[in-house]
């Protein structure tokens, strides 16, 4: 499953503590250089930060998996939904295997209704259960029967009812709009982490696996879908408005990888260079948006399928666009469900990072058909197996498809560093955390499993080499395939490869050392006095540098005439911005790093660059020299805006593209008067379809105006997001409308945000571009999710999406007493899934709140005497 990560917009304190193993390798290693002969250690420090403020972890809820003494073999479901009262009746089959003799059968089951249930042993005659006990708060129910169930085979059948919900999660309902604008409903499903059991009782955890013959009824001209191909489709007798429609067998798997889908689509298809068959399927009269991620998929399986040496095993993959959808996309075997945003490319009105996002997304869930589907984490405390994984080769992957788009060095700045980012708080926790309760489940979903388990695989990757790791994935997939893996147990301290290069060679390593020890000294011999040294070349290691400030210095010419190579350059900024923000250096030294990138050509170093600066101008805006940071981004990001200028020049690709709108929405935001004065006269034109923006320029020319307009800016935009057809607008609008100005205004964004206008799931990212905009944007945001919680919790049901608004709501806060704040709200209205990120903002508000105190003056002193002319 793909979750939308953001990245981190507040302070994060640098603790460099490592634990046992790779696998629980929970802090970042942290190294600090101060001469030519190096002293590399792990080390720890702290910072002081009123932590009674801080929220503490409630104990985990008690918890026991499900019993072994009956075990499924295969499931034959057959699922009638009702897409006009959004119910559906359901029919279980189940072939299982009493494994040791009882008088129960213990199950999972949430919001159904079960009507009959019987057991008969093969060979034997039926019996009927005598009662059925729900335990709804750890979502199981006990079928009791009068006599004991024998060893052997037998078949379990169950008669039950449930309701086509409306919370994105289990056997859900999703709204649509035909061509001709009449509102109608998908019946879809969604079952990662423990939701197929809101679609059948059945044994939902991912060690206990089956195979699955599905059968829905269906209306007829409705299209159904399922993992497997169609084996038959008949008219069903007791109506004929409906059919009946039986899929082939699936191999063994997991219940959360189960899928199903009833709408009306369209489709484009195609097949891979081996056979197997692709389809697309699009919302009616929109399948060209498809041909983009069909063009993906069809080159995408022959290439895992070459890398890990282990061919596709089904006869068909189906990847489709569900309208309301809670994460960025789901792996089911066979079918994967996408948001619109996620799958769908229009070849005019797509900007260039939606292709890139599409074309990641592919990969990612694509890569899951081998690690996650064949090849299964034995217990969610193993997530990092499937995700971490997922979230690494999707970048192979890319690079394969798209070379232009260096996508390794944006792996950097997307994954690598909002892991460590994570990583540094207090309340992280290991890639491999222990969970129970289906509640603690959703919690990790996050960018420790995610972006700090690929920047660890990554590291292992480039140490041991592409070809032994390839002949060491196809040993693990070979051995483990229609199986369940986990984690040895017993784990050596994990030993981290660390690299030095020198100005002699910027490219490769000159020296390569194994820290296998707590504290190891490096020299490096024959270096002159005038060449620098640069620890982790390629930013590959996972671990944070701090050098002397001789060799800071001596590095500074290396990113002004860019010999050091553009992901060295990332790194280096991003480490010392994260030193900064725990208090090791000043945030002055930063800014004057900063200054050295005015030569800079790179999207991504400037990417990063214009993220770490919207973090510190979020800081910034408690203060009352705000005005000040944002003449030094402009200052900064005017040389680069006027080299690009606004139209795409012949020769330019993929990336200038991105950097285009990368600067001008900087530029735009930080009050840029010739950008805001030509984003203005452009916004016009295209309002008035005398000149359609680029898809590439629409973002910063509506954040632009939105930021200095008025009330009829944002009539305007609102306008257009009615008219907008295409999903991608209509989200790339809800992004920015945060960042109006006027407090009566962000009223009414906010209002909207939970209108019928907005898709459940987009509902978060216009609160949170509310709260990201401007310090009266985040306290307005926070008030109103207060205001509105019993509503929002209702509406996600504690799902990730929940996390997600927390920490996009409050994160950015820089005052003490609003850490007090958040937590006094947050033990009395409890969100189970969003513990550990409540505790996160807890502690990321106390830290902004210290850093502001600690540098504040100094950043205002520094920013003052630069705009003063050397005499």
């Amino acid at each position: 499953m793909l979750l939308l990560l953001s990245r981190q917009v507040s302070l994060s304190l640098v603790r460099q503590v490592t634990h046992r193993s790779l696998i629980s390798l929970s802090k970042t290693v942290f190294l600090k250089l101060r001469a030519t002969t190096l002293s590399i250690r792990r080390c720890t420090v702290s910072v002081n930060a009123t932590s009674q403020h801080l929220v503490t972890m409630p104990e985990r809820r008690p918890f026991v998996r499900l019993p072994t003494d009956v075990y499924p073999v295969n499931y034959g479901l057959c699922l009638k939904p009702d897409l006009i009262d959004f119910t559906f009746e359901g029919k279980l089959e189940a072939a299982v295997e009493v494994r040791q003799g009882t008088n129960q059968i213990v199950m999972n089951c949430a919001d159904i209704d079960i009507i009959t249930a019987s057991f008969a042993p093969e060979g034997g005659e039926e019996i009927n259960a005598t009662g059925f006990n729900y335990q709804n708060e750890d979502e199981k129910v006990t079928l009791s029967f009068p006599s004991a169930l024998q060893k052997g085979l037998g078949t379990l059948k169950i008669d039950f009812v449930g309701e086509l919900n409306d919370k994105m999660k289990g056997f859900y309902r999703s709204k649509y709009a035909t061509p001709s604008g009449e509102i109608r409903y998908a019946a879809v499903t969604q079952f990662e982490a423990t939701d197929a059991r809101r679609a059948f009782p059945c044994w939902d955890e991912p060690a206990i696996k089956a195979t699955f013959d599905i059968t829905l009824i269906v209306p007829k001209d409705r299209v159904a879908l399922s993992n497997m191909n169609v084996i038959d489709r008949k008219p069903y007798p007791e109506d004929d408005s409906l059919v009946e429609v039986k899929f082939a067998t699936t191999p063994i798997m997991s219940t959360y990888l189960v899928a199903i889908v009833i709408g009306e689509y369209d489709f484009v298809e195609g097949q891979t260079s081996d056979g197997v068959t692709v389809r697309v399927y699009t919302p009616v009269g929109k399948a060209e948006q498809g041909k983009f991620a069909l063009e993906v998929a069809t080159k995408t399986l022959p290439f895992y399928k070459d890398y890990f040496s282990v061919p596709y095993p089904l006869p068909k993959i189906d990847l489709i666009a569900i309208a309301d959808f809670a994460a960025g996309a789901m792996e089911n075997w066979g079918l994967v469900t996408y948001r619109e945003t996620a799958l769908l490319i229009d070849p005019k009105n797509s900007c260039a990072s939606s292709r890139q996002w599409v074309a990641l997304v592919v990969g990612h869930e694509l890569a899951h058909q081998w690690f996650g589907n064949l090849v299964t984490m034995e217990w969610w405390t193993h997530l990092w197996l499937n995700e971490g994984f997922a979230s690494w080769i999707e970048y192979l992957c890319v690079d394969h498809c798209f070379p232009e788009y260096d996508i390794w060095t944006q792996f950097v700045s997307a994954d690598y560093t909002r892991a460590l980012d994570l990583d540094a708080l207090d309340n992280s926790h290991p890639i491999e955390v222990n969970v129970g309760h289906p509640s603690e489940v959703d919690e990790i979903f996050d960018a420790i499993s995610y972006s700090k388990g690929a920047s660890v695989i990554r590291m292992l990757h480039n140490y041991i080499g592409d070809e032994d790791f390839r002949k060491g994935m196809n040993a693990y997939l070979l051995k483990f395939q229609h199986k369940n893996a986990s984690t040895g147990e017993d784990c050596p301290s994990w030993m981290i490869p660390i690299s030095i290069c020198t100005s002699e060679d910027p490219s490769c390593s000159k020296i390569k050392v194994l820290l296998d020890q707590p504290e190891s000294a490096v020299t490096i011999p024959n270096l002159g006095p005038d060449k620098w040294v640069k620890i982790n070349p390629g930013t590959i290691g996972f671990y944070r540098i701090q050098y002397s400030s001789a060799m800071l210095e001596s590095l500074l010419p290396g990113i002004r005439d860019l010999t050091l190579l553009p992901v060295d350059r990332l790194g280096l900024q991003n480490d010392l911005f994260s030193l900064s923000r725990a208090g090791m250096i000043s945030t002055v030294e930063v800014l004057k790093l900063m200054e050295a990138f005015e030569n800079e050509p790179n999207y991504t170093v400037w990417s990063d660059l214009s993220c770490n600066l919207g973090v510190l101008s979020s800081l910034l805006s408690y203060t009352d020299f705000h005005e000040e940071i944002q003449e030094f981004i402009r200052n900064l990001f005017t040389p680069i805006g006027l080299k690009l200028g606004w139209d795409s020049k012949p020769g330019e690709g993929h990336l200038d593209a991105l950097l285009r709108g990368l600067v001008l929405g900087k530029l735009g935001k930080a009050g840029h008067k010739a950008t805001l004065d030509e984003a203005r006269r452009r916004f016009k034109q295209h309002v008035e379809g005398k000149q359609i923006l680029p898809a590439d320029l629409r973002s910063p020319v509506y954040l632009t105006v939105l930021k200095h307009g008025d009330s009829s800016t944002l009539d305007t935009m609102l306008k257009l997001h009615k008219q907008a057809d295409m999903q991608e607008e209509k989200n790339r609008i809800e992004r920015v409308l945060g960042a109006i100005s006027a407090p009566e205004l962000i009223q009414r964004v906010l209002t909207f945000a939970l209108s019928d206008e907005v898709r459940p799931q987009d509902t978060v990212s216009v609160i949170g571009g509310v709260a990201g905009s401007s310090k009266q944007g985040r306290k307005a945001a926070w008030k109103f999710v207060k205001d509105n919680w019993e509503e929002l919790h209702n509406r996600y049901q504690g799902g990730f999406l929940i996390s997600r608004l927390i920490k996009l709501t409050v994160d950015g806060f820089a005052i003490d007493k609003m850490a007090a704040e958040v937590k006094s709200f947050f033990e009395s209205h409890h969100a189970p899934a969003a513990e550990r990120t409540v505790q996160q903002c807890c502690e990321n508000i106390l830290l902004n709140a210290a850093w502001l105190k600690r540098d504040a003056e100094d950043i205002h002193q520094y920013l003052v005497q630069r705009k003063v002319p050397p005499v």
